[in-house]
């Protein structure tokens, strides 16, 4: 038996997984066939549909809808009021579901809050989304996006802080002392 937390205002449509130590607060849904795993935090006001995976130790803040499709890996933040589509040609008189795009968020990225995220991009990981993002094409793993649509502004590292490349293309975190090297305009982590 899972050890997990669930407002009483919440709705919990079974079967879904839910991890250890995971809390779930007001007002959200959780629908069948979810899965959530350890220590997370789902905000007020979440609904996370079926099939839809959530990682170890996310966070998703208040008023997001977590849409069939998007899977969501470990050490996620997503920020409030964050939304996520699943097709791309909507009509209410017209079923899609068939037509469902997966989106990717990879391990630790952060989502910024009021930010659109369109279906069938990926997320690298670590990277950042700005508030009030919209994204519309795939991120690059420790990669700074914002804007409308959303454009790649510098580099980020684990710990979320920016980082300056020299002229080997190495960057060194400031807070952890991790390196990181630029490569064919991608970042990888080479030292911890």
């Amino acid at each position: 038996m899972s050890n997990y937390f669930v407002h009483e205002s919440s709705i919990i449509d079974l079967p879904c997984s839910i991890g250890n130590n995971t809390k779930i607060w007001h007002f959200c849904h959780i629908m069948t066939g979810a899965s959530i795993g350890n220590g997370c935090n789902i905000g007020q006001n979440v609904m996370i549909d079926r099939g839809v995976s959530i990682g170890n130790g996310v966070k998703i803040q208040n008023n997001v809808s977590v849409y069939s499709g998007v899977t969501v890996e470990d050490d996620v933040f997503i920020g409030p009021s964050v939304v996520f589509t699943n097709v791309i040609n909507p009509r209410s008189f017209i079923e899609r579901k068939h037509e469902f795009k997966p989106t990717l968020l990879r391990r630790g990225a952060t989502i910024g809050a009021n930010s659109t995220v369109v279906c069938g991009v990926k997320i690298g990981e670590y990277a950042l989304v700005g508030a009030g993002s919209t994204v519309t094409k795939d991120v690059k793993p420790f990669a700074i996006v914002m804007g409308v649509p959303a454009r790649q502004h510098g580099w980020i590292s684990r710990n979320g802080q920016k980082l300056s490349f020299n002229e080997d293309n190495i960057a060194t975190c400031p807070a952890t002392g991790e390196k990181y090297q630029l490569l064919n305009g991608t970042v990888k982590l080479i030292a911890e």
